[in-house]
């Protein structure tokens, strides 16, 4: 599999990844590394006790990386968490619908790194 393919497979925009990184050589390095972000566990655990600072910050950090990337589905999830829980703004969401989609978060991760290790293999 081709870092190409696998940005197919994952739903990522490689273009858009490449426009960042801008060496093939340097997205390859961190789409390998994206499995040991530990930002999907710090919103797992922010989520559990709905520490709101916490989930804005796991967020943050999360929507970054995987916009760096090109991760558009997990930045765009990730995203909604941050902005739900930035200072000043109303919060929108139930709390279920946060655990929900702090759920969908950990599901597409565990997709990709699951997609990831494939294409290492």
């Amino acid at each position: 599999m081709t870092l190409q393919e696998l940005y197919s497979v994952i739903g990522g925009d490689y273009d858009k990844a490449m426009c960042v990184l801008r060496i093939e050589k340097l997205l390859d390095k961190h789409i390998r590394r994206f499995a040991e972000n530990d930002s999907v566990e710090k919103l797992l655990s922010a989520c559990d006790i709905m520490d709101q600072n916490e989930l804005f910050e796991a967020a943050h950090a999360l929507k970054g990386v995987s916009a760096n990337l090109g991760l558009t589905y997990i930045t765009s999830a990730a995203s909604e968490i941050s902005e739900e829980f930035r200072s000043g703004n109303e919060r929108t969401m139930s709390d279920d619908e946060v655990k929900n989609k702090v759920n969908e978060i950990r599901d597409m991760f565990n997709r990709t790194v699951d997609s990831i290790k494939q294409y290492e293999a």
